[in-house]
């Protein structure tokens, strides 16, 4: 019988490469998570894994077996949300990831609203950058994240992972306007407000071409400053793709990944940004927001068979219910 947590260690190995890296991440010793792949090996009967010198890769029996390993996860999951609903109530804790913008301006009056709903649930949220979610969801160390990608920076497929859209926004490039209050263009073409549920709708549907027309407006300011993210995350990715796709590569002044932070350095003449609508809200004086044809999605991620718990399906209620209204969001048709 193979040992399904020897099975999950297989499965980290396939996605972080080295025996090292899975030990950090499942808080084992290198040597421990080597016995165990061992002992896997043992109970297989077959080679999983071969080692030349500090490296190892999978042989093609290993990558046979972490397929069945995430459907075997899966199952598991499933399981586990099947005897959460067998519960009366909704108790204990639920560890919740997100993005800094999400943090500030979707989860408040979502926790809110979770809270009034399932008060005895205790949301526990850990502010992190998209490319960090993955692996610490499938470890177990969040049960749900919020995550976003770019038209320049399409999020990579995980088989461990499932998603849901939530909303969509459009981007804007931040300049300073020499003083006067600050203005919001809906000119460009293929520009719209945020939406919810995804990619769905009629005129307002994303261009065929990711970020098709951006290319003339931000050569414009090839010359210019430029605050981006820091390197690594998502963000910073995204305003170097869209920038080489215009021709040409940023000159970067300053890195911060606090958008507000970003937009008040934008209007003391530090230089020019890329913000997702969301990041954008009230701006200061001296900025100005030019509307780019470009879109930033947001999805709810968990493991795969998590979509029925009721912990995770309570906040993904909560979540779509407290969505910014008015000029900043409105629901998919």
């Amino acid at each position: 019988m193979l040992d399904v947590r020897r099975l999950r260690l297989l499965r980290e190995l396939s996605y972080r490469g080295t025996i090292a890296a899975v030990a950090e991440a499942m808080t084992f010793t290198p040597s421990a998570v080597s016995q165990q792949l061992a002992a896997l090996e043992r109970e297989a009967g077959v080679a999983l894994l071969e080692r030349t010198g500090r490296r190892v890769t999978l042989t093609p029996a290993g990558v046979a077996l972490v397929g069945h390993a995430e459907a075997v996860l899966e199952r598991l999951e499933q399981a586990s949300a099947e005897l959460a609903a067998a519960h009366t109530g909704l108790v204990g804790a639920i560890r919740v990831g997100a993005f800094p913008t999400a943090t500030r301006t979707i989860l408040p009056a979502a926790l809110a609203a979770l809270g009034r709903d399932h008060p005895r649930l205790e949301p526990m949220v850990d502010e992190i950058d998209p490319a960090e979610v993955a692996p610490r969801l499938r470890t177990g160390d969040l049960d749900v994240a919020l995550v976003h990608e770019y038209d320049f920076v399409p999020a990579i497929p995980d088989l461990a992972l499932d998603t849901e859209p939530l909303l969509e926004e459009p981007m804007y490039l931040a300049s300073g306007d020499g003083g006067d209050s600050p203005v919001r263009r809906r000119d460009t073409p293929g520009e719209a407000p945020v939406r919810h549920g995804g990619m769905s709708g009629g005129a307002d549907d994303s261009p065929a071409r990711p970020g098709a027309g951006a290319g003339d407006l931000l050569a414009r300011w090839r010359d210019a400053s430029w605050i981006v993210s820091k390197p690594g995350t998502l963000c910073h990715t995204m305003t170097v793709r869209a920038c080489q796709a215009a021709g040409f590569a940023p000159r970067i002044r300053h890195h911060i990944d606090d958008f507000a932070t970003v937009l008040a350095m934008v209007a003391v003449g530090q230089g020019v940004a890329l913000v997702p609508e969301l990041g954008a809200a009230d701006p200061p004086g001296g900025v100005r927001l030019t509307g780019l044809p470009m879109r930033r999605r947001t999805q709810i991620a968990f493991r795969r068979g998590a979509s029925a718990h009721p912990a995770v399906a309570a906040f993904t209620a909560a979540l779509r219910s407290s969505l910014p209204g008015g000029r900043h969001a409105r629901h998919a048709r």
